[in-house]
C-alpha cells in the first residue's frame, strides 16, 4: 500500500482532483485486474481506449482514476488525475509505487531491429560469471537473477516492468539488461526507468504494419537514446547507416563500435567454422562459440556494454571466449549422417540475409543449402517477398511455410511471399504449407553433409493458428527427425 501523493512526487504535467491522500492499493489498466482500493489508468491504447472502461473500474474498486479526458459528470468519491500522457505518468506511477526499483540497479536497454535479444542475454550471462546477481527481461524469457519466469513481449507493460524489477531488487540484483522494443518506446512503456546506458545494434526492415513509415519506425528507437541522461552511456553500431542518427540528440556519453570504420571498440572476423570463429577485439583475438559476422557485432556490443559498466576488458574477454548462442540463436544439430540443422529466429529480410551469410562464410561449396522459412501473420506484409527473395538468392532450395499465422490464411501469406522470388529462381522453389511437413520434406531431400536453415521461428515452442496457440518446437522437429539430442 501506498499513499497517492507518494506516488505523484516528482510528477509534473497532471492536474489532481480529490483526495491526494488515499492509501492505493494496487495499479491496473485492465478494469478486470481493478480490486478494491486501486489506481486505476486508463490508457487511450492501439485498439481499445481505457477510457470506455473507467465505470467499470470504478464498480470494481478503484479508488483513483488516472485519464487524460475526464467524463462528463466524474464521481465526487473518486479521485482524478489528469494527464496529457497517461502511458507516460503511469510508467512513473508505477516506479514510485515499485520505490524507485531502477534506481537500485544499473540497467542497460538493447534497442534495433536484430540482435536485441543475442545481446542482452550474453551481457545477463556475462556479469552473472563476474559473480553479480542479474536481472534480464527478453524475448526469450525474464530472469531474476537465477529464476526464470515466462515472457509474453520482447518489452514488458510497465506495470509489470516495474514489479518484475522490484523482484530484481528485492533478490540483491545489481544488473539488469533488458531489450527495448520499438513499440514499447512509442507506448511509453519504459517510463519510469532509471536506465545507465543505452546499445543500438541495428536498424532495417521491420514493423512497419505498427510505425507505418521506416522514418517512423527509426524515430521511435531514437527517441529512447534521446531521453538518457547525462549520466548514462549511448553505444551505437556505426558499420549501420542510422548508427551515427540515434546519438544526435543524447545527452548521454557517445560511444561507437564498428568492424569496418574507426570507432571506440573494433572487432574483426579471423576465420570461421561451424562451430565457431575466431574475432579480434581491440586488438585480442578470442575463440568464440558463435558463427557469423552478425554474431561478431553481436559480441562487440556486449564487450563494449561489459566495459562501459566498468568491467575488465581482459576478463570479459575470458568469459566471452566461454559464452554459448541464445536458445534459437544459430541454434545447429548434426544427423548421424552428417546433415547439419539450424534453427534460427531470423523473421525479417535482414536477419535471414544475415543468417544465410553466416552459413555461406563457412559452407565449402559443395552441399546443397536448403532454407525452410514463412512470414508471421497480422504483422508487416511489406517484408513478406523481401523475405523470400532472400532465401532464394543465397540458397540452394527454398521451402515455404506457415510461420504463426494467427488469424491469415498461411497460404495466402505463401502467396504474397512468393511475389519476391526471382523469376531464375522460381524452380528452386517450393510451397510446403504444413510446418512440420515442410522440415521433414528438407531433412529427407537432404545428403550427408547439406545444410538446412529453419528461419522464423528459433526458441518459440508454439504455432499460432486463428488465435489459438499450439505446442510447436522447430528444435524438437529437428531432434526427431535426426533421432539426436544433440545441439550447439
Amino acid at each position: 500500500m501506498k499513499i497517492l501523493s507518494e506516488l505523484l512526487n516528482g510528477i509534473s504535467d497532471i492536474t489532481v482532483i480529490g483526495d491526494r491522500n488515499c492509501a492505493i492499493e494496487g495499479i491496473a489498466f485492465d478494469s478486470r485486474k481493478v480490486g478494491r482500493g486501486f489506481l486505476f489508468g486508463a490508457l487511450p491504447g492501439t485498439t481499445v481506449d481505457g477510457h470506455r472502461f473507467i465505470s467499470s473500474a470504478i464498480a470494481n474498486g478503484a479508488k483513483a482514476v488516472l485519464c487524460e479526458q475526464l467524463p462528463e459528470n466524474p464521481d465526487e468519491t473518486i479521485t482524478w488525475i489528469k494527464t496529457i500522457n497517461s502511458s507516460l505518468t503511469l510508467g512513473r506511477i508505477a516506479s514510485n509505487f515499485y520505490s524507485k526499483p531502477s534506481s537500485s540497479m544499473k540497467i542497460v536497454g538493447i534497442t534495433g531491429t536484430n540482435g536485441k535479444t543475442t545481446t542482452a542475454t550474453l551481457l545477463y550471462r556475462l556479469f552473472k560469471e563476474l559473480g553479480h546477481k542479474v536481472g534480464l527481461l527478453s524475448t526469450v524469457c525474464n530472469y531474476i537473477d537465477d529464476q526464470k519466469t515466462h515472457a509474453t513481449h520482447t518489452t514488458p507493460d510497465p506495470l509489470q516492468i516495474q514489479e518484475l524489477m522490484a523482484e530484481m531488487v528485492a533478490a540483491g540484483c545489481t544488473y539488469c539488461f533488458m531489450e527495448v522494443s520499438s513499440h514499447a518506446i512509442d507506448q511509453d512503456r519504459i517510463a519510469g526507468i532509471d536506465f545507465d546506458g543505452g546499445i543500438f545494434t541495428n536498424l532495417t526492415h521491420d514493423h512497419l504494419d505498427y510505425h507505418k513509415t521506416f522514418a517512423e519506425y527509426r524515430n521511435a528507437k531514437k527517441k529512447f537514446f534521446d531521453q538518457l541522461s547525462p549520466k548514462a552511456f549511448a553505444i551505437t553500431n556505426i558499420d549501420d547507416k542510422n548508427g551515427l542518427f540515434m546519438l544526435q540528440n543524447t545527452s548521454a556519453l557517445k560511444l561507437t563500435y564498428a568492424g569496418k570504420t574507426m570507432a571506440d571498440f573494433k572487432v574483426k572476423v579471423i576465420e570461421s567454422h561451424f562451430d565457431g570463429m575466431l574475432i579480434n577485439i581491440d586488438g585480442t583475438e578470442v575463440w568464440t562459440h558463435f558463427v557469423g559476422n552478425f554474431n561478431a557485432y553481436n559480441l562487440l556490443a556486449v564487450y563494449g556494454g561489459a566495459v562501459s559498466l566498468g568491467a575488465d576488458k581482459d576478463e570479459v574477454l575470458r568469459i566471452i571466449s566461454m559464452l554459448k548462442p541464445v536458445d534459437g540463436r544459430f541454434e545447429t544439430f548434426i544427423s548421424p549422417t552428417g546433415i547439419y540443422a539450424v534453427v534460427d529466429y531470423a523473421h525479417s529480410p535482414d536477419a535471414i540475409k544475415n543468417v544465410l551469410s553466416a552459413i555461406n562464410e563457412v559452407r565449402t561449396g559443395n552441399e546443397t543449402l536448403f532454407t525452410v522459412v514463412g512470414a508471421g501473420g497480422d504483422r508487416d506484409k511489406t517484408k513478406r517477398p523481401e523475405m523470400a527473395f532472400e532465401a532464394a538468392i543465397a540458397s540452394d532450395k527454398v521451402i515455404l511455410t506457415s510461420d504463426n499465422p494467427r488469424s491469415e490464411d498461411p497460404e495466402v501469406i505463401i502467396s504474397e511471399m512468393l511475389i519476391g522470388v526471382p523469376a531464375n529462381k522460381s524452380s528452386h522453389v517450393v510451397a510446403i504449407t504444413n510446418r512440420k511437413e515442410a522440415i521433414r520434406t528438407a531433412c529427407m531431400m537432404a545428403k550427408p553433409g547439406d545444410i538446412i536453415l529453419i528461419a522464423g521461428k528459433g526458441h518459440e515452442d508454439y504455432q499460432e493458428i486463428k488465435g489459438v496457440k499450439h505446442h510447436f518446437d522447430d528444435r524438437e522437429i529437428v531432434r526427431e527427425i535426426f533421432n539426436v539430442t544433440n545441439q550447439n
